[in-house]
């Protein structure tokens, strides 16, 4: 009877022993892109605008450059905008995901137990 094993795995990225990014950052940065606003995205995740500014605030300063930043109101209000620093983040962190994961689904079909 053959098995069909799967692995459960996260990633996370550190700037020594400090986290830049996981995959609540990513989906984060991701949120914010599309709605323009912290306070949205931090809505959408159920997590309070603090932790969510706090969570940003972390990633800008251990990523070296702003991946998010703020812009000031005016007619329409403010918002936030994510950088083209931050969209690259995205996309790399999404394209490690994919291949770590291609790469332990190629190794558990060939384990034997």
């Amino acid at each position: 009877m053959e098995k069909n094993f799967s692995v459960k795995y996260r990633i996370w990225i550190f700037s020594g022993k400090e986290k830049v990014f996981g995959i609540g950052r990513i989906e984060l940065l991701e949120k914010i892109k599309k709605t323009g606003s912290i306070s949205t995205a931090a809505a959408q995740m159920k997590m309070s605008y603090r932790q969510a500014w706090q969570m940003v605030n972390e990633m800008n300063d251990r990523a070296g450059k702003p991946l998010v930043e703020k812009q000031l109101g005016g007619k329409s209000g403010g918002g936030s905008v994510v950088t083209p620093a931050g969209i690259n983040a995205i996309r790399q962190f999404n394209l490690l995901e994919q291949e770590v994961g291609e790469f332990i689904r190629s190794k558990i079909k060939k384990m034997n137990f």
